[in-house]
């Protein structure tokens, strides 16, 4: 198994992760009100994912994020769509991030093709379901039941060619393992990040201590933590996890604002601090791989980015 993602840790000292892929693709005009999400743009304005994935790495990315964490072949298919078809738009979303990365990398000689890697985004059971449960950890299926959701998915991210798979905004353990166990069928390494119930749980109530031990034995894993949390809650939770964890930790937490998932709107967060703030105290509790997730664009990736410099080789 390679280990791209812990090879250009060692490499460089620190990495920068993308924004979202949502707010920048409704900054160029994309209705993303649909059970699909981004998957929506997929199908009918693929070229706009690549502008997304260029601006990011333009912005100092070390690692893209591609636009199929809704993109599942239940999904697909209430469109009518076929398994096959469903394969072809996953792997879509690795091409439109590997055009970007090579229109990058032209532009920017002084890169290595291995310092700007994509991770195949793998979004939990709930994102299917549409309805905030990603957050909450509502729903029950059996580990062959998550198996066979999310199998389709990775096979065709694996063999459109990403770097690793990016297991992210994960709110249960089971559902983890389960996709665990089928990253080992396909040989690949991943980063896992979580959502968060309070600092001390996830939101299926499981401890820090038993995700932080999932993750620590796990050879497939280069790196874990959190994304789409408030950036306050994954700093009371990443200084629990940097005390018994010996793996670098990834954090790309929301902008500041926080989601009401009944009213499906962002709500501004008074007296924010800074991404400043944020990124040196992270990086001092081991976050070794930081960027942004809802509500980020490129210009929070650039500010991150220039924060990152100071830790970086």
């Amino acid at each position: 198994m390679d280990h791209p993602l812990k090879k250009l840790i060692q490499k460089r000292g620190a990495l920068v992760i993308d924004g979202a892929m949502s707010t920048a693709l409704e900054e160029l005009g994309c209705d993303l009100n649909d059970p699909l999400w981004t998957a929506k743009v997929l199908l009918k304005e693929p070229d706009k994912v690549r502008i997304v994935h260029e601006k990011y790495f333009d912005a100092g990315a070390n690692v893209a994020i591609t636009a199929s964490y809704q993109a599942s072949e239940l999904g697909f298919a209430q469109r009518g769509l076929a398994s096959e078809t469903s394969r072809l738009l996953i792997q879509q979303s690795v091409k439109m991030a590997q055009i970007a990365r090579n229109n990058s990398l032209e532009k920017n000689p002084s890169i290595e093709r291995n310092d700007l890697l994509i991770a195949g985004s793998c979004g939990p059971y709930g994102a299917y379901l549409a309805n905030g449960a990603e957050y909450t950890g509502d729903y029950s299926l059996s580990t062959e039941e998550f198996k066979n959701f999310h199998r389709l998915r990775i096979e065709a991210l694996v063999e459109a060619g990403v770097d690793l798979i990016a297991v992210e905004t994960q709110p249960r353990l089971d559902e983890v393992q389960a996709i665990l166990d089928l990253l080992d069928e396909y040989d690949i390494s991943a980063w896992v990040t979580f959502t968060l119930k309070d600092e001390y749980h996830l939101p299926d109530g499981t401890t820090l201590e038993t995700v932080t031990a999932l993750c620590e034995e796990n050879p497939s894993i280069d790196a874990f933590g959190f994304n789409c949390v408030e950036r306050e809650l994954v700093s009371k939770a990443i200084r629990k996890i940097s005390s018994i964890s010996s793996k670098p930790l990834i954090v790309y937490p929301n902008s500041g604002e926080t989601y009401d998932p009944t009213t499906k709107q962002w709500e501004k967060t008074l007296h924010s601090v800074n991404w400043h703030h944020f990124v040196n105290e992270w990086h001092s509790l081991r976050a070794l791989c930081i960027g942004g997730c809802c509500r980020t664009l490129p210009s929070d990736i650039l500010t991150i980015a220039n924060l990152m410099k100071n830790y970086q080789r």
